[in-house]
């Protein structure tokens, strides 16, 4: 069998998925998702950036370049992609395309943690099981360094920067501490390690003792990779969205 999958999605949203997205593994699999999310995919025959596709415009302009014909080689297509709009999902059905769609973000019972919640999702469609622990597999030295990232996709969910640079402080009683920022995040005093592929951030984040940082898609990737993290959450709830991992560590904060 021949099977698309299309994940678009921040980077914890993918990572999250990650288990899910694995059980999908069939003869010939290709994947679909954004182009910073892509160097993640270390499983599937093929991975495509999104915006190269022409997936994008499809329903919006008469000739959407050849991705009708590339959609029309799977045998199965699994999407997140266009789960919200009606419209898009009308016009694959009345195409014939073999989609199915699936909600991307999860929903109803507060208490299920979203790896379990894709998990669930894919399960009559799964060629294999999985222990659902998000893993990225790279090859790394664990080094004698700290990683701090103090950002994360909402300035609400972020622990106080003072309080970082307070353990920071401490931190380096032991070993030396590294910031980490990603190219869009606030600028800071302090020396800053920044990586725009992911992978190659993610073999980084394997090198360290250890990782702490808010509820953030790299801290998903640090622990998806195997680094021993601490994660710390504020107004988001850890028992949907903490990280999965034997070296997980979770601390909860609240504002003021």
């Amino acid at each position: 069998m021949r099977r698309l999958i299309i994940r678009p999605g921040a980077i914890g949203d993918f990572i999250v998925s990650l288990p899910a997205l694995e059980c999908l593994k069939t003869e010939h699999l290709e994947v679909w998702t954004s182009a910073t999310n892509a160097p993640l995919v270390r499983f599937a025959d093929r991975v495509r950036a999104i915006s190269s596709t022409g997936l994008d415009l499809l329903g919006i302009v008469d000739s959407p370049g050849d991705v009708l014909e590339r959609l029309g080689q799977f045998d199965s297509i699994v999407s997140w992609y266009g789960a919200n709009r009606p419209e898009f999902r009308g016009l694959v059905a009345g195409l014939g395309l073999p989609f199915t769609f699936l909600a991307a973000l999860p929903a109803g019972d507060p208490g299920v943690h979203a790896t379990d919640f894709y998990l669930a999702q894919v399960r009559d469609l799964a060629a294999s099981e999985s222990d659902g622990v998000p893993r990225i597999r790279c090859q790394a030295e664990r080094g004698n360094y700290a990683v701090i990232h103090p950002f994360s996709g909402s300035p609400r969910k972020n622990w106080p920067l003072e309080k970082f640079r307070a353990l920071t402080r401490q931190l380096e009683r032991a070993m030396p501490v590294r910031w980490c920022a990603g190219r869009e995040d606030p600028p800071l005093a302090e020396p800053v390690t920044r990586i725009d592929d992911l992978y190659e951030l993610a073999q980084w984040l394997a090198g360290a003792r250890l990782y702490i940082g808010n509820d953030s898609g790299i801290t998903h990737l640090a622990a998806a990779v195997g680094t021993p993290v601490l994660a710390l959450f504020g107004p988001t709830d850890p028992a949907v969205w903490a990280p999965r991992g034997a070296h997980v560590r979770v601390a909860r904060w609240a504002a003021g």
